[in-house]
């Protein structure tokens, strides 16, 4: 919850400063000469239509291994798709003090897709596409597989407990965001403000034979596990539902927030 209060605070400092920088430039444009010819004549920029993006964000604020490498092609009347590509990671799993610890992580494989279609404002913005104010819808998919060996101290069962664990995630929703050009190349994406609705499935398939209560012992400690360890794992998990038979399915709100950077050409 931490890291979702940051988010929102980071997304409304940027707006300030936009806004605020925003009233600087178009008052700095309005000083002319006396003659009536401005003090500087604006240069030819060329066209550039594509940029390629670094997330810059997801690995410093969920895990080293979520990396992911984004397009953004400019169509007619201000608008403009992107699509982003690569790996899905959360933080590894490791000890904590209880009757259930991790020996090893294995096999993680990750994914992460997404892509918008953007509507630049030109009422708002001084210049043109892709530098300034946009909106649009988005949507993101997001999978992960991970195999963990657990050794559990329980009452019914004593020993290693191997799992595969399974996480998909689609997201839509509608994102409020602005982007910077710097000396025509240097791109700054900043995705300000995303609120969606996402599908949340996780399930945990059990590779150790146990027993119907060991298996309902392990889920319990499993569950209680991962509320400590996986980032907004208890907004979206019912009470006792994980506990059940190691697997859920909801729908539950979902935020997206981004700082990318990008090189146009």
């Amino acid at each position: 919850m931490k890291r979702i209060y940051l988010n929102i605070f980071i997304s409304v400092i940027f707006i300030i400063l936009i806004l605020q920088a925003t009233g600087q430039e178009q008052k700095a444009d309005s000083v002319k000469v006396v003659t009536g010819v401005e003090l500087n004549q604006p240069k030819e920029v060329k066209n550039r239509k594509n940029t390629i993006l670094i997330n810059v964000t997801n690995p410093s604020l969920i895990s080293n291994r979520f990396f992911t490498l984004a397009y953004e092609r400019m169509l007619p009347n201000s608008q403009s798709f992107s699509v982003s590509l690569g790996s899905f990671s959360v933080p590894k799993f490791i000890n904590i003090a209880d009757s259930l610890g991790v020996d090893t992580n294995t096999n993680e494989k990750g994914f992460h897709f997404s892509g918008d279609y953007r509507f630049y404002l030109k009422n708002l913005n001084k210049h043109d596409a892709p530098r300034g104010v946009y909106i649009g819808p988005y949507y993101a998919y997001n999978y992960l597989n991970r195999g963990v060996t657990w050794n559990l101290d329980g009452t019914n069962f004593n020993g290693q407990v191997d799992t595969d664990l399974k996480l998909n995630i689609h997201t839509i929703g509608f994102e409020l965001g602005f982007q910077f050009v710097f000396w025509d190349r240097l791109a700054v994406d900043m995705i300000l403000f995303g609120p969606g609705f996402g599908s949340y499935k996780l399930s945990t398939v059990l590779k150790t034979s146990l027993t119907p209560d060991a298996e309902s012992e392990f889920f319990e400690k499993l569950n209680n596990y991962l509320e400590q360890r996986w980032p907004g794992y208890e907004w979206i998990i019912e009470p006792g539902e994980f506990k059940k038979n190691g697997s859920f399915k909801t729908w539950e709100l979902g935020y997206r927030y981004t700082i990318r950077v990008g090189f146009r050409f």
